[in-house]
């Protein structure tokens, strides 16, 4: 899926899972466009860095570890962002389990009426 219409869908996803969840708090759509720009750039630039650095720990939890990186990933958005607050860790790593299922849903509800419209 193309950049800007995926950004797009996991803005509206933030938005979900912040209306849901308690300990989330997003102030505007255009505040989740840009805690999705954020989260892209993070998860581009720091993610892999992090996973290289965790690799052992990675390993020793069968890949469960990465969900205390997307967490970690999620609070600094949290404190880069105006508007987006998180109220601790287990609330962001929620959030994260969270979102990666919302945009999952969409983004194959998005792909499902694409492939509807070809026939």
């Amino acid at each position: 899926m193309p950049f800007f219409p995926k950004l797009l869908l996991t803005s509206v996803a933030i938005l979900i899972a912040g209306y849901f969840l308690p300990g989330i708090h997003v102030s505007s759509f255009w505040t989740a466009l840009l805690v999705a720009l954020v989260l892209s750039f993070l998860n581009v630039f720091l993610k892999p860095l992090m996973v290289i650095l965790t690799i052992p720990f990675t390993v020793i939890t069968f890949g469960l570890f990465l969900l205390v990186i997307n967490a970690f990933i999620i609070m600094i958005a949290g404190a880069w962002v105006n508007g987006f607050k998180v109220d601790g860790f287990w609330w962001a790593m929620l959030f994260s389990i969270i979102l990666s299922v919302i945009s999952s849903l969409l983004e194959r509800l998005v792909k499902h009426d694409e492939s509807a419209r070809n026939f």
